[in-house]
């Protein structure tokens, strides 16, 4: 049975990206090479609601590759895949190709 989690009010749902251990040439890459924290936004939530009931927004969107905190975030397994939920003010930023 497939599931689809949607967060709730400013929650974004990442989904890890895990970089290579060797490069094409089959060269070994030591761990502290490889450690960028980095995910790819699986879904959001609608955001969350200030004092007047007004919905700010999450700042990011589904697609999006952020840059993520080392600690933090809330574990969640779906089926086989591993994903982590975190908090919109949690993630550290996004990253874009040049």
């Amino acid at each position: 049975m497939a599931k689809r989690l949607i967060p709730l009010l400013n929650r974004v749902l990442v989904e890890k990206i895990v970089p290579p251990s060797k490069t094409h040439a089959g060269i070994l890459l030591p761990e502290k090479a490889t450690k960028l924290n980095s995910g790819k936004v699986v879904a959001v939530g609608a955001g969350i609601r200030d004092k007047e009931g007004n919905t700010i927004p999450v700042s990011v969107k589904e697609g999006d590759t952020v840059l993520l905190p080392e600690f933090g975030g809330t574990q969640v397994k779906l089926g086989d895949k591993e994903y982590h939920l975190f908090r919109d003010e949690d993630i550290l930023g996004t990253l874009h190709d040049l």
